[in-house]
């Protein structure tokens, strides 16, 4: 996966980009990753300076491996992207960029009206993700009341202009056994792909942390998702289980984390961190290059490195393949995320124990621009 660069470090053979441009949100869903304060959002050209950087990356990346085909995607969300008035805009100076990335969407589905869809359908983006966490009375009381019906009409809409779209569920204690009507309802509207993570107890959604899944709750949920992939493929059920853990029940090849490796994340005031939910800032585009943040953060090394094993996971023929799980999971519970999944029904569990001084290991203020 990674090629040696000539100095120090190692670059990728492919990237993901999540770009968040906002945090501006016409939804307050319990288990948002966000904090109540929201960071200050980019001007345009703040956002096309974020763009020259991620163009940069890319040709830095091509030229260091060789691969003229170096594969590069570009996820735009928020908050809610769509609340932004530039944000189509935005979407056509991607478009603009197909030779170098493809780009994607992220929503709540509840602004995806006629206009922005036919709009979408002219820029082609590679998918739009939605968001659907239940049945609509589950899905109404994790993300507010007429939110579900909004999100479906959405996705109905993008069913009709012939655009690609996912549904992502997040998992937790009082929705998990509510996927089965998830993957139904994808099957029903013709979706791409349907797939699940689970909670992350960060931003708000640390008011949330009980309803974290135990790891037989875990294993259970894995279960729900196999039989619905299951049931489905001889009738193009699009239920993927690709994420953390869920090799386990699959017999699939583990999936392993890719925060600070192949995917970088970009928060609407420059910082990057690994991921959005594990928001442990190593730099920021304004203040310095892309390219140097992502070859010389200690965290980012860390991350990259396939030969450390997480605490926990010791004993796991798994250890180094699978990485430990779901790292942002880990960082938020445990406070590192070089400890095992909690959500892992293999892995030794101590006693939880929370560290106050993990932003102090990796982190870097913070300035607002």
């Amino acid at each position: 996966m990674y090629f040696k660069q000539d100095t120090t470090g190692y670059w990728p053979g492919h990237i993901l980009f999540q770009w968040h441009i906002t945090e501006r949100c016409n939804l307050r869903c319990i288990h948002c990753y966000q904090e109540d304060l929201p960071c200050p959002e980019p001007a345009w050209d703040d956002l096309m300076e974020v763009l020259e950087q991620f163009k940069s990356f890319i040709r830095s990346s091509r030229s260091l491996s060789g691969k003229k085909r170096f594969r590069a995607h570009v996820t735009v969300t928020g908050g809610e992207p769509f609340i932004r008035q530039d944000f189509i805009p935005l979407l056509e100076k991607l478009a603009a960029e197909s030779r170098l990335f493809s780009f994607a969407v992220l929503t709540n589905g509840t602004m995806l009206d006629s206009s922005v869809v036919r709009s979408l359908s002219r820029l082609k983006p590679g998918f739009v993700q939605v968001s659907i966490d239940g049945d609509q009375e589950t899905h109404d009381n994790i993300r507010g009341k007429g939110s579900y019906e909004q999100a479906v009409s959405g996705l109905r809409r993008l069913a009709g202009e012939h655009i690609p779209a996912h549904i992502s569920f997040t998992a937790h204690r009082s929705n998990f056994r509510d996927f089965p009507h998830v993957a139904q309802l994808g099957h029903r509207l013709g979706i791409a792909r349907v797939w699940a993570d689970r909670l992350v107890p960060c931003g708000r959604g640390r008011a949330a942390a009980d309803s974290l899944l135990t790891p037989d709750e875990t294993r259970e949920f894995f279960g729900l998702m196999r039989v619905e992939s299951r049931r489905g493929w001889l009738t193009s059920r699009p239920v993927s289980l690709h994420r953390s853990l869920q090799f386990m029940v699959t017999g699939d090849r583990p999936y392993r984390c890719s925060a600070g490796d192949t995917l970088i994340t970009v928060l609407p005031n420059g910082d990057v961190c690994p991921c959005r939910r594990m928001p442990l800032v190593v730099g920021n585009l304004f203040r310095e290059k892309l390219e140097q943040i992502y070859d010389t953060s200690r965290l980012f090394q860390e991350l990259r490195d396939r030969e450390r094993i997480s605490r926990g996971c010791e004993r796991c023929f798994y250890a180094r393949t699978c990485g430990g799980g779901s790292r942002c999971i880990a960082a938020a519970v445990h406070g590192d995320p070089f400890h095992a999944d909690p959500g892992c029904w293999l892995a030794d569990k101590p006693k939880t124990r929370l560290t106050p001084s993990l932003r102090d290991r990796y982190s870097i203020d913070s300035v607002p621009v």
